[in-house]
């Protein structure tokens, strides 16, 4: 039976001690702790709590791990005024000849015509225009920083990886593990978190076991940063990301022998936006997205999940919901502080079965 307050914001709140936000990721990689979300007709009760190494025992031959293969950027800029004061750029996606939106910080001490010099070098920045719609700077950098490909040098000789504000600590080790082992196609600001998780020792064992793997593209843009403030969600809108959904993608997805499992809410987006782009039919797609997943949502694509433990009242977290119902996920969550799981894009991960999500909401292709 629906539930109104499956429509507002209000009711995807939970209480998370400081103490429950991981600030750093365990190592190896697939040692991180695994929440298996019990079957649909299954009391709470018989949840499971493995690692992620066991997905080894998890997942069967046949299944089609679908992953972001988005690679992130060294996105994080000090900058320096005309008039010597340091501030701070999160550059976020282009805008043609050079020209990228960015988060400014302090934004109001960078105004259009001001002049800006990457700290500690000679390459000039100007500030070209205010965009009203995320609240950053359109910014001009040289011309030939017209793409992720061609800005990715510059950032990686001047930037510093964007972790999230909530990670307190910064370590030179985070340049490599906040990306997932397949990162190819640079362009995200944020990593596609669940495919942390994946060690090459585990990609490796789920391909001998007969688990196969599909890339698709996501570039985690401005979204991430922007907290839902929408209270009635039928009025939700959430800001465009990027996706490249390929045919050799839809043709895997089309002759999967076994179950559809995306890798992050991320690639769950991608597919979905990709079949909800064409009818609600899976095809191949290039271009933005701005779906919004929520309860009520019927999914065209994925069939279960593997995802981390999302901040209160986000996107991911109605999501989430959308598959396995918000009450039912909420006290999964309760339950998972109650036993010290570690929580957001270092902590560990929620695997959702076919069996667990609910009855029409996943329909598969």
């Amino acid at each position: 039976m629906p539930d109104s307050r499956d429509s507002q914001l209000s009711s995807y709140d939970y209480p998370l001690p400081k103490q429950r936000i991981a600030q750093a990721p365990v190592e190896p990689r697939h040692n991180a702790r695994l929440m298996v979300v019990p079957g649909r007709e299954e009391p709470i009760q018989s949840v499971r709590h493995r690692h992620v190494w066991d997905l080894l025992e998890e997942l069967q031959a046949g299944d089609l791990l679908v992953v972001n293969d988005t690679r992130v950027l060294k996105a994080r800029l000090k900058v320096r005024r005309a008039g010597g004061g340091v501030s701070e750029l999160l550059v976020l996606e282009p805008r043609g000849e050079g020209l990228w939106l960015c988060l400014a910080r302090p934004a109001k001490r960078m105004r259009p015509g001001d002049a800006l010099t990457i700290d500690g070098t000679s390459i000039r920045l100007m500030v070209v225009s205010e965009d009203s719609a995320s609240g950053g700077r359109v910014v001009q950098f040289p011309a030939d920083c017209a793409d992720a490909e061609t800005i990715e040098g510059l950032l990686n000789e001047c930037g510093e990886v964007p972790l999230p504000p909530y990670i307190n600590r910064h370590d030179p080790e985070d340049v490599e593990r906040y990306q997932t082992r397949y990162a190819d196609r640079p362009g995200a600001v944020a990593a596609p978190t669940a495919g942390l998780h994946f060690s090459d020792e585990l990609l490796a064992g789920l391909q001998r076991r007969g688990v196969q793997l599909a890339r698709i593209t996501l570039h985690v843009g401005l979204g991430t940063f922007r907290p839902v403030e929408t209270e009635d969600l039928t009025q939700l809108e959430l800001h465009s990301e990027w996706i490249d959904v390929s045919p050799s993608v839809v043709e895997a997805i089309r002759t999967c022998q076994g179950r559809v499992i995306a890798v992050g809410t991320t690639s769950v987006r991608a597919l979905e936006g990709a079949a909800q782009a064409n009818g609600g039919v899976l095809r191949a797609f290039t271009g933005p997205v701005n779906l919004v997943i929520q309860p009520g949502y019927r999914f065209a694509v994925v069939q279960g999940l593997l995802t981390n433990f999302h901040l209160p009242k986000s996107s991911l977290l109605l999501l989430v919901s959308a598959l396995i119902g918000r009450r039912k996920l909420l006290e999964l969550y309760d339950h998972a502080i109650d036993l010290d799981y570690r929580f957001f894009s270092y902590g560990d991960a929620m695997w959702i079965p076919p069996e667990a999500v609910l009855s029409g909401a996943a329909s598969g292709v």
